[in-house]
């Protein structure tokens, strides 16, 4: 078998990945072996375009956005299946402090940040004693849907390996400037492998970061799916009519299971939170591939050619992974230049002592 590109992993960045170079005419196969706790398969899918307690703008929010929705609309049209949605975020503040901090920086961020027209009406659902703050537009992306139809698009029309990948089966092909993998000849390989990125050899001296979170699924009955809701922790719509309730970030901890003292957490809040009744029916846990400067990781190896990454999205992959793969799919069909702040080279230092 010769395809143009091997991707490796079928999360977020491959699928983008993937998509956006056959769109070009290229073929790939994209290496996958299936997991059902993997960072993308647990994530929320909100993009939000304000962060942190000081609630500034998310890095180039201005084009993410935009960008993000008309992606998410073109790949759902091609999937036949309704990707994203806007889906704003009301900030319940649980404290005089964290209501003045929302109000003080609402004259400066008039594009992202408003006071909902009626926060009386969430008193039926929600306890709450010092008002409501809204981030708008907010999209909210069905990632098991988008992960899944992929998955079945690719095995359609059989580009789809699920099989764990295994390095001591890959040849660079000097003389050809080509990849072999077992019986497949490539022209170049791309990792987009999350997790499995921290002991990648040709990319595993790159500064990643263990982080892992959690979240908790429940149902909650009569909860309107209009809106995100925020107070300490986040529930989020997500999909068989479940909610999605998270998500912590943990830099020390010995696995990657869920814990106790999270859905501890996360029941007092609730129990304190929500008028109405909820049932718990699930709790997941997962490593999400971070990096120390909270920039992806894009681009060809600066020593091995053949070789490229697409990882370090953080807990930004839905905004990220969608723009970066196009231009990331346009840097390898057209060699067109990539973000410098994003292009793998800035550690080119590093990663000559392979």
């Amino acid at each position: 078998m010769q395809v143009d590109y091997i991707i490796i992993g079928q999360g977020i960045c491959g699928t983008f990945l993937s998509w956006n170079l056959i769109n070009e005419g290229r073929s790939v196969l994209v290496i996958d072996e299936s997991n059902p706790y993997t960072a993308s398969k647990a994530a929320s899918g909100v993009i939000n375009p304000v962060t942190g307690r000081r609630i500034v703008r998310t890095w180039m929010i201005e084009d993410l956005l935009p960008f993000a929705w008309n992606a998410y609309m073109q790949l759902g049209n091609e999937i036949n299946a309704p990707l994203i949605q806007q889906c704003n975020v009301l900030d319940f503040h649980p404290t005089p402090q964290m209501r003045d901090a929302f109000l003080q920086r609402l004259p400066d961020e008039k594009d992202y940040l408003q006071l909902p027209e009626n926060d009386d009406q969430w008193q039926q659902y929600f306890r709450y004693n010092y008002g409501i703050g809204e981030v708008k537009p907010c999209l909210l992306i069905d990632l098991h849907t988008l992960l899944n139809e992929w998955r079945k698009k690719l095995q359609q029309q059989n580009i789809l390996l699920e099989k764990k990948f295994d390095f001591d089966q890959l040849t660079l092909q000097q003389s050809s400037n080509s990849v072999l993998y077992k019986n497949i000849t490539a022209n170049k390989i791309i990792f987009c492998d999350g997790v499995a990125g921290f002991n990648n050899p040709y990319f595993k001296m790159l500064p990643y970061v263990r982080t892992k979170g959690e979240a908790i699924i429940a149902s909650i009955p009569g909860l309107p799916r209009t809106n995100i809701f925020k107070q300490g922790i986040t529930i989020v719509p997500w999909h068989n009519d479940l909610f999605w309730i998270g998500s912590n970030y943990v830099w020390d901890y010995t696995d990657a299971a869920p814990t106790a003292s999270f859905r501890k957490k996360v029941e007092d809040q609730l129990n304190y939170w929500l008028k109405i009744p909820y049932t718990i029916t699930d709790h997941i846990a997962s490593e999400r591939p971070a990096n120390i400067e909270r920039r992806p990781f894009v681009g060809l190896h600066p020593v091995h050619a053949q070789v490229g990454v697409f990882n370090g999205m953080g807990t930004k992959g839905c905004s990220l992974a969608p723009w970066f793969a196009n231009q990331f799919a346009q840097h390898l069909v057209y060699d067109k230049p990539l973000d410098p702040l994003a292009d793998v080279k800035r550690f080119t230092r590093i990663l000559s002592n392979f």
